[in-house]
């Protein structure tokens, strides 16, 4: 018969081994991109989405003043979104008009150089803007009732929930 004294020191010993395998799987894995989307005021999250290198990443929005759609796309690279087309229909004000654009079934397109690694957004109605993550659309000012967000990309390690 074993002694408890024994069967403790073994069961110390199995959590310590499974423990330190659980820091080790930390280290060795690697963490996930996340895109996520907080309101400013609170830091409430509002969208979380697991996204890859090359997710392309949009908002989609009604300019105020032209009254036509503007789409400002982005291409996840790292932890950064680097800006990679835009689309309106007309020239206005915040618009680029010294852009070398391209015309596309009646848009206006070009690549505008740059990346970020945060946007901030103040979502309206008149706007209804809405955030594209790959295949997903996301309606803004309903996620955020209205209040100014950040989007960022966060690493993530699959461990992340249970810490």
């Amino acid at each position: 018969m074993e002694r408890p004294e024994s069967a403790r020191a073994r069961a110390v010993v199995v959590v310590a081994l499974a423990l330190a395998l659980i820091a080790a799987g930390a280290v060795v894995l690697p963490a996930d991109r996340t895109l996520v989307v907080e309101r400013v005021d609170t830091g409430e999250t509002v969208v979380s989405q697991p996204i890859a290198n090359g997710t392309t990443v949009a908002l989609e929005y009604t300019h105020s003043v032209e009254k036509s759609r503007v789409y400002d796309g982005y291409t996840v690279r790292g932890d950064e979104l680097v800006m990679t087309r835009m689309e309106f229909e007309s020239y206005g004000w915040g618009l680029p008009a010294g852009a070398n654009v391209t015309r596309e079934d009646g848009r206006l397109v070009y690549d505008p150089p740059g990346s970020v690694t945060e946007l901030y957004v103040s979502p309206g109605e008149i706007a209804g803007h809405r955030l594209h993550v790959g295949d997903r659309t996301y309606d803004l000012v309903e996620r955020s009732d209205g209040a100014s967000v950040r989007i960022h990309v966060e690493r993530r390690s699959p461990l992340d929930p249970f810490r």
